[in-house]
């Protein structure tokens, strides 16, 4: 995190770990904020890597699981860099600003990903930065964040994933309530100030709890090379391209979408459990004696107390078993609609 970035979160009440917001104080009710209210977050969880360079787009086209040619300052998406067996090795949230490509993943990942990604530039004309520290990246949701975007930036944001750049600040609308807005510290210290006054400042974790709502996967280093993409719905999330050319692990990807036999999907449940649930953690069903029949993705704090979690199962011990956490014996999963809908097991498999 930046020194006077964090400096300046600390005059406000900021909880820092290791460049983390943990909370402003009140851990439990920012959460409950953050499903209710109207929050602004500190998004230190992740880092940024830029990709520039006139042969950006090729090279990026050749190595991400989606149409990079698609992304232009109106435009966001997502993807995942795949080992060549088709695993997820990261996923990005993917903006263009200036003509350079913005990578936004997991801070834990960036640096491995940032000298992964340039051991592939080669000759290319592109150059590969972590730009995690020259940056401040904020989230705003609530049912007040349209408004407040609309107030201080004035961009036609109408679609999710849509984007748009203000003086030098780039916004990305998640959702209709949910938005990412990234740009240097100094302007974000401004923007802070002006933002929470009618947005209560929460701790990093409501933003991980709300991406796990919204049944977003984040790769992280306990979940690397364990998933291809349509087990944790990247490809329900538009994070995929079929029609585009190769790029590691196309082959498995391809082959697992035209042939239609996915036998694993990515599910939301809530957990109460003595201990937090963590990524990597191992699921079990009766269905599946001594062996696992999924794993954690994503974990956190849920607002009511108890956790919330996403996670890639058995399709079959979904739908006709009870499923637990690290054990046989291990706390129940009680398992809740996502915001979108997975094609049922006959449409997998016609």
């Amino acid at each position: 995190m930046n020194q006077d970035w964090q400096s300046f979160l600390i005059q406000q009440g900021a909880q820092v770990h290791e460049g983390v917001v943990m909370h402003f104080g009140e851990a439990q009710a920012e959460l409950l904020a953050a499903r209710d209210g109207t929050v602004l977050c500190d998004l230190g969880q992740f880092g940024t890597i830029r990709v520039s360079g006139e042969e950006a787009q090729k090279f990026l086209q050749n190595l991400l699981s989606n149409d990079i040619n698609a992304v232009n300052s109106q435009i966001a998406q997502l993807s995942s860099f795949n080992s060549p067996k088709g695993r997820m090795l990261a996923t990005f949230l993917i903006w263009q600003q200036d003509g350079d490509y913005y990578l936004q993943l997991p801070r834990s990942l960036t640096a491995a990903m940032h000298k992964k990604l340039s051991m592939y530039v080669l000759r290319a004309k592109v150059k590969v930065s972590d730009v995690s520290d020259e940056m401040v990246s904020l989230g705003l949701s609530g049912l007040a964040a349209a408004e407040q975007v609309k107030q201080f930036f004035k961009l036609p944001l109408e679609q999710d994933w849509s984007s748009g750049q203000h003086d030098a600040t780039n916004v990305i609308r998640i959702s209709a309530q949910r938005y990412q807005i990234s740009m240097a510290p100094q302007q974000a210290i401004a923007l802070w100030s002006r933002l929470s006054g009618s947005a209560r400042p929460a701790g990093s974790g409501c933003w991980d709890w709300l991406n796990i709502r919204a049944g977003i996967p984040v790769v992280t280093p306990a979940t690397q090379e364990q998933f291809v993409l349509q087990m944790a719905n990247l490809d329900i999330l538009g994070g995929v391209s079929f029609k585009k050319g190769c790029y590691p692990g196309q082959e498995i990807v391809a082959r697992t979408h035209y042939l239609g036999k996915q036998k694993r999907r990515m599910f939301l449940a809530h957990v109460e459990a003595d201990t937090p649930p963590e990524a990597g953690h191992e699921l079990f069903s009766d269905d599946m004696p001594g062996q696992p029949c999924g794993m954690v993705i994503n974990a956190g704090a849920a607002p009511g107390g108890g956790f919330d979690l996403l996670a890639v199962l058995q399709i079959s011990s979904r739908e006709t078993q009870q499923v637990h956490l690290q054990s046989a014996q291990g706390a129940l999963l009680n398992f809740l609609p996502l915001p979108y809908s997975l094609p049922s097991t006959t449409d997998e498999q016609a």
